[in-house]
């Protein structure tokens, strides 16, 4: 299985995951309909492509991968979308969350190289 294509929907993954918290969020405790149902189809989608990319990347990886990034993507959408601001303390932990996974892809031999 081709690693970029492998990788490019670990990527979809992430940003469907990305859309459909931003959708929790905006559903506010499932009170408004669309941002629920957006919610729902959001993370039946990203759930679908991370499934996929499990068969060829090892679980905890890909895992590692999905959670950071989606953190860090979460964190900027509430900053910029919703408002919500970050100290220096939450955009260290961020960085060091991204250099984890940078560290993760370049130096791993578990990862596709």
């Amino acid at each position: 299985m081709n690693p970029t294509m492998l990788y490019a929907m670990l990527v979809l993954a992430i940003v469907f995951e990305v859309l459909g918290t931003s959708a929790m969020q905006a559903a506010q405790h499932f009170t408004r309909l669309l941002p629920t149902l957006v919610m729902v189809v959001c993370y039946g989608v990203a759930f679908y492509f991370l499934s996929y990319t499990l068969r060829a990347i090892p679980v905890g990886i890909a895992y590692a991968i999905w959670s950071g990034l989606g953190i860090v993507l979460i964190s900027l959408a509430g900053y910029l979308i919703f408002g919500q601001k970050l100290d220096f303390a939450a955009v260290l932990g961020l960085v060091l969350i991204v250099a984890g996974v940078v560290v993760l892809n370049l130096f791993s031999k578990s990862t596709f190289h």
